[in-house]
């Protein structure tokens, strides 16, 4: 069990395990509205048009040295979320997060973002709606933002959009919503991915696929990640990134001890990333992989 030091309001604490850890940094770290960043919801398009989609954001500046958590945080921390109060008729779609970042929670290994990040989701107006009238969306967004002390905390969000017969994309975000979208991660023919498990060590191996999937130099090893999808992985563990003669690339993984899950997963559910694309051309940086965990 692994002893973690903290550094909370100037005195240091130890906790043992990353259970107690969940309680000790809701416990000792005071909520203290947008600490560390900034955040606004921000719209796609210049109007609702009544019966069609439409997309709306989250959108989040983090100042430097501070982060928030994809929507699997890994070990610890907690995912950005939003809980919409939106008019009669409205529906609002999961919100979007796009490809993670490997970041730290203290001395922790977590996935979040340290960059401006916009997560985004889908809503679908009523047919009904006037032309001409002005419609108030509203969510409350939860998040927590981590430095050297941490803040969970909650803000009441709103946004205001008229309703029109045509909409065109907003000039200054609309740019914004497609850059994120690029970055979604997405499953690729081009690979093959297969994984065993023993006890708590997993070996992942990926196998080149067609012609377009891009090729591995050893160089390039340290730079791939691996993000838990479910938690089933430890996101704090090391991980051993390996290639064979004949192209292979292996990963060794490190189970997590606590799962939060339910059940035990028969699927490895990840994403891996690659700086420089997992396709010849470049592209689709982060994969979404899901093989069958050979037991």
């Amino acid at each position: 069990m692994r002893r973690i030091d903290l550094m909370v309001h100037g005195s240091l604490i130890s906790v043992h395990g990353y259970g107690l850890l969940f309680s000790a940094l809701f416990a000792l770290f005071s909520a203290n509205a947008q600490v560390g960043l900034k955040l606004q919801l921000v719209h796609e398009t210049t109007a609702i048009v009544p019966g069609q989609p439409f997309r709306v954001g989250l959108f989040i500046q983090h100042e430097k040295g501070w982060h928030t958590y994809w929507r699997q945080p890994g070990i610890v921390g907690v995912p950005t979320s939003i809980v919409w109060t939106l008019p009669e008729g409205f529906k609002a779609g999961p919100l979007e997060y796009p490809e993670p970042e490997a970041t730290k929670m203290f001395q922790i290994k977590a996935q979040g973002y340290e960059r401006d990040v916009l997560l985004q989701t889908e809503i679908q107006a009523p047919a009904s709606l006037k032309l001409g009238t002005r419609i108030t969306l509203q969510g409350r967004a939860a998040w927590m933002c981590c430095a050297n002390t941490c803040h969970p905390d909650t803000k009441e969000l709103t946004l205001v959009l008229p309703v029109g017969e045509k909409s065109a994309p907003d000039p200054h975000w609309q740019p914004v919503f497609e850059k994120e979208r690029a970055t979604f991660p997405q499953e690729s023919e081009s690979w093959s991915a297969s994984a065993e498990e023993k006890g708590l060590n997993i070996t992942l191996t990926l196998r080149p696929a067609s012609a377009r999937a891009r090729r591995f130099d050893q160089e390039e090893l340290p730079k791939v990640i691996f993000f838990t999808e479910d938690g089933w992985i430890n996101s704090d563990q090391d991980q051993t990134v390996s290639l064979t003669e004949d192209g292979i690339l292996i990963i060794k993984l490190v189970r997590a001890e606590v799962f939060f899950g339910k059940g035990t997963p028969e699927r490895l559910n990840g994403v891996l990333q690659r700086k420089g694309g997992w396709h010849a051309d470049g592209s689709l940086r982060s994969m979404s992989i899901h093989p069958l965990l050979r037991r």
